[in-house]
């Protein structure tokens, strides 16, 4: 089994329903923080991480993903001519960065789900799994390199927690977990959005993973759980009880780009840093 870290898997196959009409003909992924889209975020984060081999999982309506990450001959020579060329330069690099491999959800069951759809690019090797709608900034150390960091060190299973208001648990999968000598919470169990009364702590889960191939099996055993959908949490669950899973609480900002509260304050914020 090939325990090298080399991939990164981009969870983006779903309706984006909380931003419509706007994500009825655009990828919720692509909506812009200033002039670059969410998911070129997350594949520059992956990238600074030492992640060059991208897979995306995407659905209906998708192609404008795969457009972005793509060479657009008449843009550039259209730029060259004008003066321009240097406002696609860092995208282009970045594409020529790292290689990207698509496979399509056909269905929408749930994170887990879309993590077993990715099977089939990411085979029999660790990797990372990016949520889009997390927007993790640390201009220092990216959060995915915080947590290859963490694999590096434990080998198995790692997920990216921060600290939670107690009464927005519901809205979050919760860890339960010990604290470690170096920094990480050894975690006994996780649990998908639990009311606050039954939350098992106030940390909760962000949209970064380090998964390793063991949770594909995990996952084809899963049964669907909360909201009728096959959670990722419940998979990470049972491997916390049979093998090991440890948590990372991270260093750096993150917005939930995923509800238009989020989405403007990660715009404030981005725009405030330029």
């Amino acid at each position: 089994m090939n325990r090298m870290l080399k991939k990164c898997l981009f969870l983006a196959g779903g309706y984006g329903t909380r931003f419509l009409p706007a994500t009825k003909s655009m990828p919720k992924e692509m909506l812009p923080i200033l002039n670059k889209p969410l998911i070129q975020y997350g594949v520059e984060e992956a990238v600074e991480a030492g992640l060059h081999e991208i897979a995306i999982v995407t659905g209906r309506g998708k192609r404008a993903i795969e457009d972005h990450f793509d060479l657009n001959i008449e843009l550039q020579n259209k730029l060259k001519e004008t003066g321009r060329a240097d406002t696609v330069e860092a995208l282009e690099s970045l594409i020529d960065s790292c290689s990207i491999a698509y496979t399509r959800q056909r269905e929408m069951l749930g994170t887990g789900h879309a993590v077993l759809t990715g099977r089939v690019i990411i085979g029999d090797s660790p990797f990372a799994v990016v949520l889009s709608d997390d927007l993790c900034l640390n201009p220092d150390k990216g959060v995915l390199r915080q947590l290859v960091e963490v694999y590096q060190r434990h080998e198995c299973c790692v997920v990216a927690v921060q600290e939670i208001p107690g009464e927005l648990s519901n809205r979050y999968g919760v860890i339960d977990g010990l604290l470690q000598t170096d920094g990480t919470y050894l975690v006994h169990n996780l649990v998908e959005k639990p009311e606050p009364q039954e939350t098992p702590s106030n940390l909760g889960i962000v949209g970064r993973y380090i998964l390793t191939p063991e949770i594909f099996d995990e996952l084809e055993r899963t049964l669907p759980g909360y909201g009728g959908e096959i959670q990722l949490t419940d998979a990470l669950g049972v491997l916390a009880r049979t093998s090991k899973v440890v948590a990372c609480r991270f260093t750096g900002v993150r917005f939930d780009c995923g509800s238009l509260p989020g989405f403007v304050d990660a715009t404030n914020y981005c725009y405030q840093q330029e």
